[in-house]
């Protein structure tokens, strides 16, 4: 496990340029593969475009005030995200409800989430998931981008071939640097084939606007539970079971409180969850990174950064994102992961007592099942630990 902060905990950490690539490509992965949800959500709770650019806006400071706060206090990559489950919730759950109403869910969910992280009760159970679970469940998460990266080659041979060469090179012989040139090599193939559109892009400064909450019994109820249920389970499980999958031990309360208060604070102007981050977040921790494990979280914290300019400029970022191929963004999220993929699976099957009911957690995760608006991670961590119990022995005193 990733050694306790001791010490100097506020001294600034050295940043070299494979933690600013990583964060780069955390928050490129982040705002492109889910953006447009946001987008829908909000349009479904009947804000203006100008309220949801203000939405992106609420939810990039926060993730980015976030992310940089808790990385720093616990020396440890701690990124945060927006639900994206929770938004996909919301995109089909607003219609009909007035903004107000919509906002009132959002702080709602934020004190349940609160009183998560002052009860103790999600850290005690996330305490009994075994690491072989938590590395199979993670294992599986990760697993489509894996296979979206070289299925992309069938609509970007050229760029995405290069930038898989690209990785194999680099990782022969400067497996330090294998992402940074693979982004740059495939931001230059891109525009060497024209395949980067800015005429759509540009930056214009949105400021949150902020919206009275109101409350009914119904939206609280029927939209406002599940999501706190999804952003709980499809959310913030998946982010702790990346850190510990990781090796990293930061508490798992203190950062349900502050991701709680984050959006409790910010709710009035859009950000309607604020968790921890999985699939961005383990771009922050593979060995490509730094090699010493206790280096890594200055990535998270370059994250914030860009999540910060990113708020800064609102819904505008998103079009910034919309002119690079989807080839590149699928190739460079897939080739990122890749390290993680493989250390999460084997640390999934090392325990040969447990390796059935782990293989079990993967495919069902990896599978995208989605039950009673529950995503893929939460079953495939039930069904895992069900398995677990099943097919474990007796034990005899």
């Amino acid at each position: 496990m990733a050694r306790r902060p001791t010490g100097r905990r506020f001294a600034l950490p050295r940043i070299t340029l494979s933690h600013v690539t990583a964060g780069f490509v955390a928050v490129l992965v982040g705002y492109t593969s889910s953006a447009v949800i946001i987008f829908q959500a909000a349009a479904a709770a009947g804000a203006s475009p100008a309220q949801i650019g203000g939405w992106l806006s609420a939810l990039g400071l926060a993730m980015g005030v976030t992310s940089i706060g808790l990385s720093l206090h616990y020396r440890q990559p701690i990124l945060t995200a927006w639900s994206t489950p929770g938004a996909a919730l919301l995109a089909v759950s607003l219609p009909g409800l007035p903004l107000s109403e919509a906002i009132g869910v959002f702080l709602f969910s934020a004190v349940l989430i609160l009183i998560c992280g002052i009860t103790g009760w999600f850290a005690r159970l996330m305490q009994i998931i075994p690491q072989s679970i938590a590395a199979a469940m993670l294992a599986g998460v990760l697993l489509r981008f894996g296979l979206e990266a070289f299925a992309s080659l069938e609509g970007d041979f050229v760029l995405v071939l290069a930038m898989f060469l690209t990785y194999l090179a680099a990782k022969r012989w400067q497996p330090r640097y294998a992402i940074v040139m693979v982004l740059l090599v495939g931001l230059g193939v891109a525009a060497a084939l024209g395949e980067i559109d800015t005429h759509q892009a540009g930056l214009t400064i949105t400021a949150p606007q902020p919206v009275w909450p109101t409350f009914s019994l119904s939206s609280l109820i029927g939209v406002g539970v599940p999501l706190f249920v999804v952003t709980m389970a499809s959310q913030n499980a998946p982010g702790v079971a990346t850190l510990r999958a990781a090796g990293y031990d930061a508490p798992i309360s203190p950062l349900m409180i502050w991701t709680g208060l984050a959006t409790l604070v910010l709710a009035p102007f859009g950000a309607f969850s604020v968790c921890l981050a999985a699939i961005t977040a383990a771009i922050c921790m593979g060995p490509e990174v730094d090699p010493d494990r206790d280096r890594r979280y200055p990535a998270a914290i370059c994250a914030g950064g860009f999540y910060l300019v990113a708020g800064l400029f609102g819904g505008s970022i998103g079009t910034l994102f919309d002119a690079l191929p989807s080839g590149l963004v699928l190739a460079i999220a897939g080739l990122a992961l890749l390290s993680t993929i493989g250390g999460s699976l084997h640390r999934a099957l090392l325990e040969s007592h447990q390796r059935e009911p782990a293989l079990i957690t993967f495919l069902v995760t990896g599978s995208g099942v989605t039950l009673f608006g529950v995503g893929a991670a939460f079953w495939g961590l039930a069904a895992g630990l069900l398995s677990l119990f099943v097919l474990s022995p007796p034990r005899h005193g």
